[in-house]
This record gives C-alpha cells, sequence and structure tokens, in this order.
C-alpha cells in the first residue's frame, strides 16, 4: 500500500499478505508484514487462520518453502508453489528435467500431460503451454526435503502484440498427481489475483490513499477487498467503477449488492 508509508510507527508503506479465494471472489483473511521481517514469516501467519482441509493453495516464488510446503500438507491442504532462483536446487531440477524432455522430445516417455490455451484480445495474443509430469527419479530424493511433492510443472508463455514478441517461462512444484487440467487453472486462477490488485488501485485508488497511522491503512486494506468481492458478485452490465458509483447514488442498488 504505496501511500502508507509515514506513520508513527511505520516508515515505510504497509505491505499485508492476503488469502484470496478464486472461485468464490473472496478474501478470507489477511496478516500485515512487520517492517522487521518479510511475507516468509508472514505466510505461516496467514495460513494458521484457515481451514485448508480440500484446498489448493498457489503462492508466488517468496512462498515456495519448505516449512511452508509442511504446513499446507499437515493442514490437509495442497500447494502450487512457483519456483524461482530463490530455491536453486530445486530450480535446477526442475528446469533441466524439462529442458530434456524439450530437446528429446519425449514428453510421453515420462508421463508428461501437456494442454494448449490461445487468447486473443485488443491487439494482443497470448499462447501458454502448460506441461505436468510426476516427479521424476532424479527428484525423488527431494520428497524428504519438500513434504508431499507429487509433480513438477512448466507454463511457457508466448505474446505477441504490437509492441514486439515475449516468451516467458516459469517452473512449479505440486503436491498434487500430474492432471495438466488442474494445474492449467491453478495457475490461471493465481494470475487472477493480479487483475484483483489492479482493481484495487485503479477503481477504489488503494496506493493512491494516504491513510496511515493506526490500525486504519489495514483495515481499510480489507473492506476494500471486500468491496471488491460485493462489485463483482453483482452480474448486470457495467465496469466495478460505474457500479461503485451506482452504489453512491442507488439506495437500491446498494441493497442488492450489500444483501444479495
Amino acid at each position: 500500500m504505496c501511500g502508507s508509508g509515514g506513520a508513527e510507527h511505520r516508515s515505510n508503506p504497509l505491505h499485508l499478505v492476503s488469502a484470496w479465494a478464486t472461485k468464490q471472489g473472496l478474501t478470507l483473511g489477511q496478516v500485515a508484514v512487520d517492517s522487521k521481517s518479510s511475507e516468509i514469516t508472514a505466510i505461516p501467519e496467514l495460513l494458521k487462520m484457515l481451514e485448508l482441509s480440500g484446498a489448493i493453495v498457489s503462492i508466488d516464488a517468496m512462498g515456495c518453502q519448505k516449512e511452508i510446503a509442511r504446513q499446507i500438507i499437515h493442514g490437509g491442504g495442497d500447494y502450487v508453489l512457483a519456483v524461482k532462483d530463490n530455491q536453486p536446487k530445486l530450480l535446477e531440477g526442475v528446469r533441466e528435467f524439462f529442458t530434456e524432455r524439450h530437446l528429446q522430445d519425449d514428453f510421453a516417455d515420462h508421463s508428461c500431460r501437456r494442454h494448449t490455451t490461445t487468447e486473443r484480445s485488443r491487439g494482443r495474443n497470448e499462447e501458454r503451454s502448460f506441461v505436468i509430469a510426476p516427479l521424476p527419479e532424479s527428484m525423488k530424493q527431494l520428497v524428504r526435503e519438500w513434504k508431499g511433492l507429487k509433480s513438477i510443472g512448466q507454463v511457457i508463455t508466448v505474446t505477441d502484440c504490437e509492441g514486439g514478441h515475449t516468451c516467458e517461462v516459469r517452473y512449479y512444484i505440486s503436491s498434487r498427481p500430474a492432471k495438466v487440467g488442474e494445474f492449467a487453472t491453478s495457475v490461471r486462477e493465481h494470475w487472477g489475483i493480479e487483475s484483483m490488485h489492479w482493481v484495487l488501485d485503479v477503481v477504489l485508488g488503494e496506493d493512491a490513499s494516504r491513510l496511515r497511522n493506526g490500525d486504519v491503512a489495514e483495515n481499510f486494506g480489507f473492506l476494500r477487498k471486500f468491496v471488491v468481492s460485493l462489485l463483482k458478485r453483482d452480474t448486470s452490465r457495467g465496469s466495478l467503477k460505474s457500479k461503485r458509483k451506482r452504489a453512491a447514488w442507488n439506495t437500491n442498488f446498494l441493497e442488492r449488492l450489500m444483501f444479495g
């Protein structure tokens, strides 16, 4: 929350870690990151607040930690964790496996499952290739370190637009079996969180807000997410920004948002 810096007890902007239920469009909880700490210590505190049984928890590379994976499994859930340079040994193993599959074109021989999607919107073409494989023999020793680890995944995103051509490769580990449809859904729904942050900044002006003293920034952070959930639940035509304005001017519409 960029505008929350300079508080009496907090010189830097407030950082919040939130749990977002993608299918329901609800914020299930949030934890403020201590100014002397990081998201790595805040995520376990947030997970303690949640009922994880039967859930698939997706986290960015910051949360790709052995203790976090263990906590999710012990809570009865599963994980899909992005892997980057903060876990070099793990990243090297996953990257080498998929590089070999592409070079030798032997995906089927290693029980890999593949799925490709194509999207075209506003002059922008995106092709995403999802590949997931059961944990290979060369990485089986990692199961002792990464509780519940069953599969590894790769996502290649190729984007063509007027400005040029880009290609991005991401890697993942998961405690779920190698089901490519489920894997693709988990990854895509996690990316949807970015659109929620965009709504918070553009529609509700979160980054521009100068609320900062006491707990007001944290409290309003949760209230804004709650408002986003209410606005997204409405199926009538119009942008979220226009619906917010309608709710301020039309009591009947406000009551429909609040009470269904």
